[in-house]
């Protein structure tokens, strides 16, 4: 059976040492050395929250020598975004409208009987 690919951006951005892992690379492409410093972590922990990210497309790796360099691939946030959360900015958006429309006409009629009294 297969799976919808973004399950597992969903999995892998669920976790929050993987956000910070991807917030570091979008600064700028890192090498697995300097991404394992900025985190309590042993290495190996760091380098297994990054298999989770590769396997989600989120990370692409490029070997130089013995360096591993990673960047973000922002591809897959991408396509969530256009799917998912786009359509809830605009309901977000419609309601938000609504209320303020409700709120003015209800302000405007407590104005009109406050000047009648």
């Amino acid at each position: 059976m297969n799976s919808d690919p973004d399950d597992a951006v969903f999995r892998a951005l669920a976790d929050s040492t993987r956000r910070r892992v991807l917030d570091l690379l979008r600064e700028r492409p890192r090498t697995t050395g300097e991404l394992s410093e900025q985190f309590a972590t042993s290495r190996f922990a760091v380098m297994k929250h990054l298999q989770v990210l590769v396997a989600a497309g989120l990370v692409l790796v490029e070997r130089r020598g013995r360096e591993r360099w990673n960047r973000l691939n922002p591809a897959p946030i991408q396509r969530i975004q256009r799917r998912w959360l786009r359509r809830f900015d605009a309901l977000a958006a419609s309601a938000q409208l609504d209320l303020k429309d409700e709120i003015e006409t209800q302000a405007a009629s407590a104005k009109r009987r406050r000047t009648r009294a």
